[in-house]
């Protein structure tokens, strides 16, 4: 069926292809990873759109030796299929089958784990000096998206390889046209003039005849200012200023474009960057025409282009949260909405269209996002930051510096927060209450459904300092009658007694609670479930009465055990004198591999079977 790519087993493979069956072999991937990805669903378009400058590096330079680092890592599908792991592709990103991202531990190809943006920099030097210390002959090349350039990561690192004078090629992939437009004719020629080996060699002798001094310097500033006006309009000067020689664009679609430049590129020494343009999608009409929804499509017809429709059921939290958001923003002219880079995920495209003044999407920059909200905050508005609970744990320190030293009312949303799924541990939302508990006058709450959403939103409103914040998980909700619900304010810092019981007492938080309820309807009076939907500031009293009534608690949570609800919970009960015992259910001490969401809450015990099983194991202990 691909007659080049079931040849393929390994990037040497390719070595000795012409330049139109190189043209084949990309066409080949592309038609693979659409049929792979129509019944199992992936990042599509980012893969897409990357082909040949994969293809192109496998090409040119010597893998494993050589290395790439990828970010982010939903546009190394290309790579997995060439080294290695094609018959296996279809397993992506199911139990026990390959990562939809970057890992160490799947690949000798794989050089560096990925799955956030704007690390491939950073982690490239750091291979790249690791190689000069060691005295390896490495090319180390890093694959960044233009999307991630907007990380403080990103530039961090490129501020010290410019400086260092590091051996690191680093490829812009601009798939979204943010670096201003090719020159044509005369950009096309210094690209090739300077890219050129004669070019680079004449350049380094005349430099060694004319030596140190007053004249070198003279026309390293004309040579400078020429080329830099020869490139500002296509972003180069950036670079340029960061100490990275810049070359591009180059069509990153064209395979023969790609391979030329990375050849003259490969052995030239010092940091430099390769801008090269792309098509989000490229190769798939749909794909190409809607970039943004086929970014991670689901299934689809290959066909037809036809996209299953999404199974019905209750409203998404992402949903939720984005209507609330408006409605809160209609009664309240103080209401921001802040996010970096994820307003269709997180349910604010509604709140940007009707509050465009009052919408800001800072791009992929949560440390900015936070510190920018503290700012809003600050100068008397009420901003409500969207952050996806994995993202925010890079932007730790300005929750703790920027908002909560300083009480200001930020109300930051953690969308996502719990297990994710099959984008597997680098996504999961599940150290937030672990990693914030500790930090003074910080409100930390998960509702068990949509409606409680809802309240707690308006909670934030309504309270005067902060961080405020409301964690919910990825997905449908229970199927509360949110919109009917009236707005209304929560006490702070207090449970809801959701069952009554006489053994077992089922201390929960988040949505967890709703499976709970259901696994102790099974026990009558024997076990008792207990809402506490605010971990911090926690409940004691609630607490000190279930010490009072119950022989044994089980804790329950979305998250990790320690230092979570468990954590809180077992801290509580320790400075009692005749507290009962405690077990925790929740995530273990260990990263979590990717699969269905449903098959990681049973490998963590949190399914409502896995529940009823602990109380009856319990209750029959304890007869």
């Amino acid at each position: 069926m691909y007659p080049i790519l079931d040849k393929i087993e390994s990037p040497a493979d390719i070595k000795g292809l012409g330049m139109d069956e190189l043209r084949q072999l990309c066409a080949e991937i592309r038609s693979y990873i659409v049929e792979v990805c129509s019944e199992n669903p992936g990042h599509l378009g980012s893969s897409l759109g990357a082909v040949e400058l994969i293809v192109g590096y496998h090409y040119v330079f010597d893998a494993p030796r050589d290395k790439i680092v990828f970010d982010v890592g939903h546009q190394a599908y290309a790579h997995k299929i060439l080294t290695g792991r094609r018959g296996s592709f279809g397993t992506l990103r199911r139990k026990d089958g390959l990562s939809g991202f970057l890992r160490m531990d799947e690949s000798a190809y794989d050089n560096f784990g990925a799955g956030h943006s704007s690390t491939s920099i950073s982690a490239a030097l750091g291979l790249a000096e690791a190689a000069r210390i060691q005295g390896r002959e490495e090319k180390v090349v890093a694959l960044i998206g233009d999307g991630a350039l907007s990380g403080g990561l990103a530039f961090e690192g490129l501020n010290n390889a410019g400086a260092g004078n590091a051996d690191l090629l680093v490829i812009v992939n601009d798939n979204d046209i943010s670096i201003d437009k090719n020159l044509g004719g005369l950009h096309n020629h210094l690209l090739k003039i300077t890219t050129s080996r004669k070019y680079n060699d004449f350049k380094n002798m005349v430099w060694d005849a004319i030596g140190e001094g007053g004249i070198r310097n003279r026309i390293q500033r004309w040579w400078r200012s020429l080329k830099s006006w020869a490139v500002k309009y296509s972003g180069g000067d950036l670079f340029e200023a960061l100490g990275f020689r810049y070359f591009g664009p180059v069509d990153g679609n064209d395979i023969e474009a790609v391979v030329n430049a990375l050849k003259r590129l490969k052995d030239m020494p010092g940091p430099r960057v390769l801008h090269a343009h792309t098509v989000k999608g490229k190769g798939y009409a749909p794909a190409e025409n809607d970039p943004v929804n086929w970014h991670a499509p689901g299934k689809f017809s290959r066909e037809t282009g036809e996209r299953a429709a999404a199974p019905e059921g209750p409203d998404r939290y992402q949903d939720v949260f984005g209507k609330v958001l408006c409605e809160l923003a209609e009664q309240d002219a103080r209401v921001v909405g802040i996010t970096p880079a994820m307003a269709k995920g997180c349910g604010m495209t509604e709140f940007a269209n009707s509050f465009p003044g009052r919408f800001f999407d800072v791009g992929i920059e949560e440390e900015h996002a936070v510190t920018f909200s503290a700012g809003l905050a600050a100068g008397g508005l009420r901003p409500f930051c969207n952050i996806y609970s994995s993202f925010a744990q890079r932007a730790y320190d300005q929750i703790v510096h920027d908002v909560a030293l300083q009480r200001l009312p930020v109300t930051l949303c953690f969308d996502r927060a719990g297990l994710v799924g099959e984008d597997g541990a680098t996504h999961h939302g599940v150290f937030d209450i672990a990693a914030l508990r500790a930090v003074p006058d910080t409100i930390i709450s998960s509702p068990k459904d949509e409606t409680e959403l809802k309240q707690l939103m308006y909670t934030a409103l309504a309270t005067d300092h902060g961080p405020f914040i409301i964690r919910y998980p990825r997905g449908r909700g229970e199927g509360a009658a949110w919109k009917e619900a009236s707005y209304k304010t929560l006490p702070l810092g207090r449970a809801e007694e959701l069952k009554q019981g006489k053994k077992v007492a089922l201390v929960c938080t988040g949505p967890i609670v709703n499976g709970a309820l259901r696994a102790a309807g099974k026990f009558g009076e024997e076990a008792g479930v207990y809402n506490f939907r605010f971990v911090k500031p926690l409940d004691t009293e609630m607490l000190d009465r279930i010490a009072g009534q119950y022989s044994h608690v089980l804790t329950l949570e979305d998250g990790c055990l320690k230092g979570g609800l468990y954590g809180a919970v077992a801290e509580h009960f320790a400075k009692l004198d005749n507290a009962p015992s405690v077990e925790g259910i929740g995530v273990p001490d260990e990263f979590i591999r990717h699969a269905g969401r449903d098959e990681q809450w049973e490998f963590c015990g949190m399914d409502e079977a896995s529940i009823a099983k602990k109380i009856e194991n319990f209750l029959e202990n304890h007869k």
